[in-house]
């Protein structure tokens, strides 16, 4: 979804392993050599026009789509397929100015066990409310959100096992995805438990760090279409890639903020600014380990992955971080 801060736990902006299952546990476990789901290409998208832009040699991302064949049909109202494509259109058109262009790998169909269309985020163990010691990406590094049991095992069921599962993003559209997370009611003494049904989740690295295994890092949930202004996939890609919460320019990361600048804010805005005065986000955008250049042979070479879990401020940023209260 677009994630959600202010006074908000970073729980609002994650997903929590269950209780007495620790995350060591889940990313040393051994991943399935195949899906459960039986997976068929959909061929009445031509991928070959959507890819027909790519050049040789600019920063890359590759994207699969998942599609489950049995979504309610409500689901499929306000989830159509016709519009996450246009949404993935109009993502490359708000990315094409940085200079960074997305591959469509292929869209899959298939049918998916029910209990896997409707997950939540993150276990309340797991999480804790703002301590106001150091701003929310500090205490998220100390206190990272860990995905829960129930989304780990969906996320394990749909994507397929493949060599460059955590190098790349996969759009899984479901039926509903909650996040849980505390709201301050009195400046920090009692917080109560909220929970919000996402129109897309990105399970950013800033919030999760290294907690979710890296076979299924790269999931970017969508449950609803942006019919208005297209930027749900565009508003996600941002979280997972530049690594970054709702803020833009002198706007701090805060909850839900709206407005129609930036991209990184709930509204029409587009914009992915350069520079300390634009927070760094162009800059670490094309520092994402999920990025690629590939030669004319096919070559690939990799961005550097994450040295410190992928919190806002791992290593591979360098400078590229905004220092804040």
């Amino acid at each position: 979804m677009k994630k959600t801060f202010l006074a908000v736990s970073f729980l609002a902006l994650s997903l929590g392993g269950c209780a007495g299952t620790s995350s060591t546990a889940l990313l040393t476990s051994e991943p399935a050599e195949q899906s459960d789901v039986q997976w068929s290409l959909v061929d009445s998208v031509d991928l070959e026009a959507i890819n027909s832009d790519l050049e040789i040699g600019k920063p890359t991302v590759d994207i699969g789509l998942y599609y489950p064949s049995n979504l309610h049909p409500d689901a499929v109202e306000k989830l159509p397929l016709s519009g996450l494509v246009e949404e993935f259109l109009n993502a490359k058109k708000v990315f094409e100015p940085t200079g960074v262009q997305f591959k469509l790998l292929w869209i899959k169909t298939g049918q998916v066990d029910p209990q896997h269309l409707a997950i939540t985020a993150s276990n309340w163990e797991t999480d804790l409310p703002s301590g106001g010691y150091g701003n929310m990406y500090v205490q998220s590094a100390i206190h990272p959100t860990e995905m829960s049991d129930g989304a780990v095992a969906a996320f394990e069921t749909i994507i397929e096992p493949a060599p460059e599962n955590s190098r790349t993003i996969y759009l899984v559209a479901m039926q509903n995805v909650y996040m849980p997370y505390y709201e301050d009611l009195d400046g920090g003494r009692n917080w109560a438990p909220k929970v919000v049904n996402t129109s897309g989740l990105s399970f950013p690295s800033y919030t999760y760090a290294d907690t979710i295994p890296d076979r299924i890092r790269g999931v970017i949930t969508l449950t609803k279409h942006d019919a208005t202004n297209k930027l749900t996939i565009a508003h996600e890609l941002g979280h997972k890639l530049m690594n970054v919460s709702h803020e833009y320019r002198d706007v701090s990361p805060q909850h839900e903020i709206r407005s129609d600048d930036g991209l990184m804010l709930y509204g029409s805005g587009t914009q992915i600014p350069s520079g300390q005065e634009g927070r760094w986000h162009q800059e670490r955008l094309l520092l994402s380990p999920y990025i690629y250049r590939a030669d004319a042979a096919g070559e690939r070479v990799w961005n550097a992955d994450f040295q410190a879990g992928g919190v806002y401020y791992d290593p591979i940023y360098g400078d590229y971080a905004v220092q804040f209260d």
